[in-house]
C-alpha cells in the first residue's frame, strides 16, 4: 500500500511541477519521493541546456511552494529539494535514454550477472522499455534488463 502512495505522490507532484518548471524556461528531469533515515524528501530535479544555477533552484522552489501547499500531496512532513540531476545524471525515463543514445554510461546491477560482473561501462547504443544495449569498452555488445539495475547513469569522465 505504501508503494502505491509513493507512486501517486510522484505522479501528482510531476503533474503540478511540469508546467511551473517549463514556465521558468527549464525542463523537469525527474521527481522522487524517498525516505532516508527517519526523514522524507521530495526531490525535484530540473535541467536546462546551459546548466542549472542556484537561482534556477531558488526560483523553482519559490514557484512550487504555494501550489504544493494547496495540493497537499504528502501526508506528514517532508523536505523539498530542488536541484540539477548532475553530470552523472541517472537515466530513468524513455526520453532520457533517447536524448543520450551514443553517450557513455555506467550501469550497476542489483546482483552480479552470469559472468560475475556487477558494473559495466560502455556506450548506450539502443533501448526499449525493458532493456538497454551498450557497446562495452572491450567492443562487446551487452543487453541488460532495466529491472536488474540499481542505476544507469551518464559516465561524466567520458563525455
Amino acid at each position: 500500500m505504501a508503494e502505491k502512495k509513493r507512486i501517486n505522490t510522484v505522479d501528482a507532484v510531476t503533474k503540478l511541477a511540469q508546467p511551473i518548471v517549463e514556465g521558468l524556461g527549464l525542463s523537469l528531469w525527474d521527481v522522487r519521493f524517498v525516505k532516508e533515515g527517519a526523514s522524507w524528501y521530495l526531490r525535484i530535479l530540473i535541467d536546462k541546456p546551459d546548466g542549472v544555477t542556484i537561482e534556477d533552484c531558488e526560483n523553482v522552489t519559490r514557484a512550487l511552494d504555494q501550489p504544493l501547499d494547496d495540493l497537499d500531496p504528502i501526508d506528514g512532513s517532508y523536505c523539498l529539494e530542488v536541484s540539477s540531476p548532475g553530470i552523472e545524471r541517472e537515466l530513468v525515463k524513455e526520453e532520457h535514454f533517447d536524448a543520450f543514445l551514443g553517450a557513455p554510461v555506467m550501469i550497476r546491477l542489483i546482483r552480479p550477472d552470469d559472468s560475475g560482473e556487477r558494473e559495466y561501462k560502455g556506450t548506450l547504443t539502443a533501448h526499449d522499455k525493458e532493456t538497454v544495449s551498450v557497446s562495452l569498452e572491450n567492443g562487446e555488445q551487452k543487453d541488460i534488463k532495466k529491472k536488474d539495475t540499481v542505476y544507469i547513469k551518464l559516465d561524466d569522465f567520458n563525455i
